[in-house]
């Protein structure tokens, strides 16, 4: 398994994929299950954010607590598919900042293919959390860990629903310190890019746009 990636093997994750993968699933039941598996893999990969001390007052003596500490993190769904997964990071993280990142695969070339950049004015220095329910061959995470990059960002994390081998590699040669944390890795990706089994297409699942 490659260093660079964590698969979360919890039950609710597993019992909320196998439906979501069922073609009939109609799109609001979707969009709630990609929520759900959204709030696990969230609170496993912000396990380890940090924190400092703070004396709380309970009703009955003061204590010790801990609070998040440094700069509120940075959340960034990958448009379209990943705005289904933005409410459940920004539940658990409510004052995260968010960027969006508008990439599209060209059907061709398989290239990631960008139309909209819009990225908080100071990301430096804040842990980003990438969102896109699905890392099939990676060049659109790729390109987005280079925006951040570029803008300073150097520790960020890619969340997914599920993902690809071919993708998982990708990330991992061009963007070793980037995590991956998925509920699932599949088996390979079809001849036009697309997960095996797989989710479908993601964004129009969710939004109930026609498969084509």
């Amino acid at each position: 398994m490659a260093s660079n990636l964590v698969i979360l093997d919890h039950a609710l994750s597993h019992h909320n994929l196998a439906e979501l993968r069922d073609e009939r699933t109609p799109p609001p039941r979707f969009r709630a299950l990609v929520h759900r598996i959204t709030l696990i893999l969230a609170a496993y990969a912000t396990r380890d954010l940090a924190t400092r001390g703070s004396v709380v007052q309970t009703p009955n003596e003061s204590m010790e607590g801990r609070r998040l500490d440094g700069a509120a993190p940075l959340v960034v769904p990958i448009l379209r598919a990943g705005l289904g997964m933005m409410d459940a990071m920004l539940e658990l993280l409510p004052e995260a900042v968010v960027g969006h990142v508008g990439v599209y695969r060209d059907e061709e070339t398989l290239e990631p293919v960008e139309y909209l950049v819009r990225l908080p004015a100071e990301i430096q220095g804040r842990r980003a959390f990438i969102l896109d329910p699905m890392l099939a061959t990676g060049g659109s995470a790729s390109r987005v860990v280079e925006l951040l990059t570029e803008q300073g960002c150097t520790q960020m994390d890619l969340l997914c629903i599920v993902a690809a081998p071919e993708g998982v590699a990708k990330l991992g040669n061009q963007h070793p310190n980037v995590r991956v944390f998925t509920t699932a890795l599949d088996r390979q990706l079809s001849s036009i890019g697309f997960i095996l089994p797989g989710l479908g297409d993601a964004g129009d699942r969710l939004y109930g746009t026609p498969q084509g």
